[in-house]
């Protein structure tokens, strides 16, 4: 198993950190094209979250993955240096393992993160950047994930960042009833933000995004306002608690758009809940006297306090993961000496054929029964003979000298050379 993993999460990097190695969607497919140019790297996938930016590869020996975020992102060595983790084999693959399961999350048993996990998959797959070992490791991520969130409760107590945002509001506001709330985005984080806030009584939401029909298409779900993007600052500062989560590469609310907004309100306070990274809130408005922001890093705080409940659950879970890395890893090893049984194989029965015509001509003619008979014979010596090795190369894989008796069996056979022994 050459898996490699590395990357930065809200536990070893703060926002500023995450968000300079931040990828939108759109710079996605280039990325991963970056990856798997990278030498050493044979298949590779990026996922990039609001909490995590990670890279997936199946590598050689040797491949340098801090070399392609330092290069790719154009990062010091200095500045990841104490942020990032890197895990190699069986680790990398607890790690894909717990990632899925949302044991890895800031907000453990949250389900948004195995459908990111999905879609980064889909478009590495898509582009041919993953085949054969990515593609088993990936595919064994999800049906763990399934498996973690049915034989647990993990998930029964589990909060989105959308809902913990919603629940910050409610914390600073007391209730929602009479607030107006704006939401800057009509992604998959707002519409479920919109979700929790109707739930929590808010009845006043306006929405924008770029895609004019996407924000009319999510106002009209929950009985909101669409306003075009080119309104966004004319009418934001009617919101008293404003959530952005766009894909921009740069804030979209600065210093100035606090000022001129706190103007307008005659000085109300207003609330941004920024759970965008890159962020889209400039951290200079909370500077402001009567703005106030909370980015996403602030969110953990309040997910913390859930932790507790879903300690027992996330126990259990792990216990699962374990297993199934055991699993994962015994397959693995079971897939690795099949090319060498097959060569094995292919090895005798050459020179089983290579016998049978170098003596049909001293036999003289023989009967149908005579030849089938030769055949079983030499194949019943054949496989006699190869029970042995077979046997011992399927039993090695639980062995903690596996490699070193799959390397003596080629050799003493000469399987790597392509020469035969006749």
């Amino acid at each position: 198993m050459n898996f490699q993993v590395i990357g930065v999460n809200h536990n070893s990097a703060p926002l500023e950190v995450r968000e300079r190695l931040a990828v939108t969607e759109q710079q996605l497919p280039d990325a991963i094209r970056s990856l798997v140019k990278q030498p050493g790297v044979d298949e590779g996938m990026v996922l990039s979250t609001c909490n995590r930016v990670e890279v997936v590869t199946s590598t050689k020996q040797g491949a340098d993955l801090r070399s392609f975020l330092r290069s790719y992102f154009g990062v010091s060595a200095d500045a990841l240096q104490s942020h990032i983790y890197e895990f190699e084999q069986r680790d990398a693959v607890r790690h894909v393992f717990r990632v899925a399961s949302s044991l890895d999350s800031m907000v453990v048993g949250e389900p948004q993160i195995l459908g990111q996990i999905k879609e980064a998959y889909a478009v590495a797959r898509g582009m041919g950047a993953i085949n054969s070992a990515l593609e088993a490791l990936l595919s064994r991520a999800f049906a763990v994930a399934k498996r973690v969130r049915s034989e647990t409760a993990i998930g029964s107590s589990s909060v989105s960042i959308a809902s913990v945002a919603v629940e910050l509001a409610e914390k600073i506001f007391g209730s929602l009833e009479d607030k107006t709330v704006y939401l800057v985005g009509a992604g998959k984080m707002a519409e479920l933000a919109a979700r929790h806030l109707i739930a929590h009584g808010a009845k006043n939401i306006i929405i924008s995004n770029r895609t004019y029909e996407r924000a009319v298409e999510l106002a009209d779900t929950f009985g909101g306002q669409a306003v075009p993007y080119d309104r966004l600052y004319e009418t934001a500062d009617n919101a008293d608690i404003v959530l952005t989560s766009t894909g921009a590469p740069e804030p979209i609310f600065r210093r100035e758009h606090g000022e001129r907004m706190l103007s307008r309100r005659k000085n109300r306070p207003m609330f941004f809940i920024d759970i965008a990274v890159p962020r889209n809130v400039d951290p200079a408005v909370n500077r402001l006297d009567g703005m106030f922001v909370y980015d996403i890093d602030d969110l953990q705080s309040v997910a913390a306090n859930n932790s507790a409940e879903r300690k027992k659950e996330a126990e259990r879970a792990e216990k699962i993961i374990e297993l199934e890395v055991d699993r994962f890893a015994s397959r693995m090893k079971s897939l690795a000496v099949v090319p060498t049984i097959l060569s094995l194989q292919e090895y005798c029965e050459t020179i089983r054929q290579a016998e049978i015509d170098r003596i049909r001509g001293k036999l003289g003619s023989i009967t149908p029964e005579q030849e089938a008979a030769i055949e079983a014979m030499t194949r019943g010596i054949i496989n006699k003979l190869l029970h042995t090795p077979i046997t011992t190369l399927k039993s090695s894989t639980a062995h903690p000298e596996a490699e070193t008796i799959h390397e003596m069996i080629r050799r003493i056979f000469n399987l790597d050379s392509g020469k035969s022994n006749r």
